[in-house]
């Protein structure tokens, strides 16, 4: 079964409110086997509402759409529902209890503007909304499926968890869609794609079964996708494609599907029961901010320090004045002893340092924006390793953050 998504609105296509809607009903419906295989932006206009009504229906097994059912004059795509069906609306007496009982509870007058969200189209199930006014509307006609819901996220979410996922749990559609998705930091989307080599002999020419390279500044995350008729047959497979992708990747893959590099690195100190600490200058706390943000980071997380200008790393962490006068504050040198002496300062079994040039001043010919040193200091070595990231301020940080998290990853597990 394939699908439709058309988001209803103005503030969409001005850039005004960003579609958050949509990736989760295409998560949402694949996982209960619809495949959505567009996505619909239209403004408050009816006749482009009913020509997306028109291409969507006549090509799709469902069509789910979001957005234009409020109170104001706006809000047209109930009325454009009606003239799409050829139906009238009618009131719903539940619906408008729950508009009765809402505005109760905030303690507000129900006005007829209020009221009148209790009208539906006839011939629909109306899904009843428990954190707003507006009910939606399920049509099945010809074996096909038109779903109405509110634009507001939460109650949209509300109907599919109430209503529309549980509605094809009961009702499925004989076809099983399943995603894993790889995630790898440290190498360029083609050099992955070299590393990897022939797709094919790793999908076996599956036509169910396909591979997507997603690059983004943090790494490539590679998306397993397969679809069947079974369950068994489906993880299956899923897993055999994984098994053959880290093993020609496995030094760049850090973690799969929602799990984050931080955590790896949390999961991994905690087995080993080793602490860290943080001295960041370039990042800005940021790395501090990422180990932090695992539950449970206070058993291997003991300090950061953000240790910004030249007297602050001279004194908070005994950086020497020679080396800052020397080689200057964004250098292997000054890097090296940033992480030593966080980590010896600390009492930690290891030490992570970052220093550089986060821009858009502050360049030369000789250390340009974008270069950065990365810290490192065990018991049994001290490091720093030079990095050059292009783009934004913002985009140098947060790829250091994610090249410096790699590095404790790479070395707590031994990979060079």
């Amino acid at each position: 079964m394939n699908a439709e998504i058309i988001s209803v609105g103005d503030e969409l296509l001005i850039g005004q409110v960003i579609n958050t809607n949509q990736a989760y009903i295409a998560e949402k419906l694949n996982a209960v086997g619809i495949f959505v295989d567009r996505m619909t932006t239209v403004g408050d206009n009816e006749p482009e509402i009913l020509r997306a009504f028109e291409s969507a229906f006549s090509s799709h097994d469902a069509v789910v759409v979001t957005g234009g059912l409020g109170p104001t004059h706006d809000d047209i795509t109930r009325s454009a529902v009606c003239k799409f069906f050829q139906t009238n609306l009618v009131h719903d007496p539940e619906a408008l209890r729950n508009v009765k009982e809402l505005f109760e509870r905030r303690k507000l007058a129900v006005t007829k503007l209020n009221e009148d969200q209790a009208l539906v189209p006839r011939g629909c199930t109306v899904m009843q909304n428990s954190l707003g006014t507006a009910p939606g509307h399920f049509f099945e006609k010809d074996k096909k499926f038109f779903i109405v819901m509110p634009g507001v996220p939460s109650e949209m979410k509300g109907m599919m968890e109430g209503f529309v996922l549980p509605y094809f749990e009961k009702n499925p559609t004989g076809v099983v869609i399943r995603h894993r998705t790889l995630k790898t930091t440290g190498i360029a989307e083609s050099h992955l794609a070299e590393q990897i080599g022939d797709v094919k002999s790793i999908l076996d020419d599956d036509s169910g079964t396909t591979l997507a390279f997603l690059p983004s500044p943090m790494g490539v995350k590679l998306r397993i996708t397969v679809r069947g008729k079974k369950l068994s047959a489906v993880e299956e497979r899923i897993h055999n494609v994984e098994a053959k992708l880290r093993a020609r990747a496995q030094k760049y893959l850090y973690a799969a599907d929602d799990e984050e590099l931080e955590h790896v690195v949390g999961r991994i100190l905690t087995e080993r029961k080793l602490t860290i600490a943080v001295a960041e200058s370039c990042t800005g706390g940021l790395i501090a901010d990422r180990l932090t943000d695992v539950p449970g980071s206070s058993n291997y997380f003991e300090r950061a320090m953000i240790t910004y200008s030249n007297d602050s790393k001279m004194a908070e962490l005994s950086v020497p004045a020679s080396f800052l006068e020397k080689f200057g504050a964004v250098s292997r040198e000054v890097a090296e002893a940033m992480a030593f002496g966080i980590r010896t300062k600390s009492n930690t079994d290891i030490g992570l340092s970052t220093t550089g040039i986060a821009g858009p001043t502050g360049g030369s010919d000789e250390k340009p924006v974008g270069l950065v040193w990365i810290g490192y200091s065990d018991r049994h070595e001290t490091i720093a390793l030079r990095f050059n990231f292009l783009n934004d301020r913002r985009r140098v940080k947060e790829r250091t953050a994610q090249a410096a998290l790699e590095l404790v990853r790479r070395k707590l597990i031994k990979i060079t």
